[in-house]
């Protein structure tokens, strides 16, 4: 009698948990998820995003381990239709996949718990990682025209968009002491 008793009790609590369990992010319970973000931007991509990812929803989501709510778009880049992602951590901006013909061609980090493979991350400043724009750096391009983007040192893939203060000309590059002050805002993966 004790245990219906028991069984009774629990039965409508088992049945509403059943509802919520569907939203809960499993991936999360992971031990080895349980001290921070384990995504790493590399030569191959961000985390297990390459550029063999299909662009579809699914497979992005499964390459974040669900660890990001996702919301898709369009939008044009230099008279192309390009499809895009976003992933944002609670409300925030943390990336943005961008994508045509199917694959992933390019990927921007805005969440500072993602760094590269060689510790570089949102934050860090200018001259931690380059003496001199000159040969390493360019003026930032479309939504980063407010910054300089600078070739990741050895990679083929990896940029860097730095921005910071400065009131000179626009258009033109800030000096390197001005630039040494600028921090890292954005991780640019291209294909």
């Amino acid at each position: 009698m004790k245990s219906l008793r028991t069984f009774i009790c629990v039965l409508p609590l088992a049945l509403t948990g059943c509802s919520t369990l569907a939203s809960v992010n499993w991936s999360a319970a992971y031990p080895w998820n349980w001290f921070g973000s384990s995504i790493e931007m590399s030569e191959n991509g961000v985390g297990k995003i390459t550029a063999s990812t299909p662009l579809n929803e699914p497979a992005i989501n499964d390459a974040l381990s669900g660890d990001y709510h996702l919301r898709s778009g369009m939008k044009t880049e230099n008279g192309r239709i390009v499809r895009y992602f976003e992933a944002l951590k609670e409300t925030k901006l943390a990336l943005v996949v961008n994508g045509e013909n199917g694959a992933v061609s390019r990927i921007d980090v805005l969440d500072s718990d993602i760094a590269t493979d060689k510790g570089v991350k949102i934050g860090t400043p200018f001259s931690a990682v380059f003496d001199k724009a000159f040969g390493n750096c360019v003026k930032g391009a479309g939504d980063d025209s407010t910054g300089v983007e600078c070739k990741a040192p050895g990679s083929q893939h990896i940029s860097y968009v730095f921005t910071g203060e400065w009131s000179g000309p626009e258009g033109l590059m800030p000096s390197d002491d001005t630039l040494k002050n600028w921090k890292l805002s954005k991780l640019v993966w291209r294909r």
